[in-house]
């Protein structure tokens, strides 16, 4: 999947804790994190996908996370979710 999967998924989550929450509970199918988020704020999430084997995709920058994701704020993460 890409980041265009992102804009089409019918299931996504958006935000760090609404990220992280569906990669424990094994509902994300890919996660993506804006590289300009500040690390310890999506540190969390990319060790949840490192030990779940969720896939990871950088994108540029939060402000294009939110635009992808619909929503007219930035966004640190998300997901895709499984149907």
């Amino acid at each position: 999947m890409s980041f265009e999967a992102l804009k089409a998924a019918k299931k996504k989550s958006i935000g760090t804790k609404q990220t992280y929450k569906a990669i424990n509970r094994g509902k994300a199918v890919e996660v993506f994190v804006a590289k300009d988020a500040d690390e310890r704020v999506v540190r969390e999430i990319i060790t949840a996908c490192a030990e779940s084997g969720v896939k990871l995709t950088y994108v540029e920058s939060m402000a294009l996370l939110g635009k992808a994701c619909g929503i007219e704020v930035s966004a640190a993460a998300a997901a895709i979710l499984s149907e």
